[in-house]
């Protein structure tokens, strides 16, 4: 029997869908690009209010703006992030892409973004955590990014999710004590 996620689960397209719902029991909303039209962002809208929503959009470009424009009209829905690495065959990214093991693993790991009243961490403590400056920032940005189940990006992207989830700089550095 296929586990049931309550969560209405946005994702962009038809195959990503047909994936999760190969493994889970679930409903979607399939946004069709990153041009989101009035009547889907209201379609999520409504699902967030009767059952709530996971954000589980491509881990490239246009996911995460897709990502980006549902969290900042629609507060307090819930995402779930896969690495690019996870979902990708030689020529594509995408949701599809991955194994069951990976998105079951992002799936039991949500956050939601919430808007930022304070900065928690500063671009100052992304140099000294080595997020930026280093020959391998990009490397620790990777690795942060997969222990938090994040999506991974440039320091600016790192730094503003980061602060969103108001995860402080002695966090980071526990984190940060097991990368090799």
């Amino acid at each position: 029997m296929k586990p049931r996620i309550q969560e209405v689960i946005v994702v962009e397209g038809y195959h990503d869908s047909a994936h999760l719902k190969r493994f889970y029991e679930c409903d979607t909303i399939i946004t069709s690009g990153s041009g989101i039209s009035k009547q889907i962002m209201d379609e999520i809208r409504r699902a967030k209010e009767s059952r709530g929503v996971i954000v589980f959009t491509d881990p490239d470009f246009p996911g995460t703006q897709i990502r980006n424009k549902i969290n900042q009209e629609i507060p307090g829905c819930k995402n779930a992030f896969v690495m690019k690495k996870d979902a990708r065959t030689s020529k594509k990214v995408g949701i599809e892409h991955a194994t069951f093991p990976v998105l079951d693993e992002a799936l039991k790991h949500l956050v939601t973004m919430e808007d930022v009243d304070q900065e928690y961490i500063t671009m100052e403590d992304m140099m000294d955590l080595g997020f930026v400056g280093l020959s391998d920032s990009k490397k620790r940005r990777e690795y942060i990014a997969k222990q938090l189940h994040i999506g991974v990006g440039n320091a600016k992207a790192l730094k503003n999710k980061l602060n969103c989830l108001r995860i402080s700089k002695e966090e980071l550095q526990k984190e940060m004590s097991n990368y090799e």
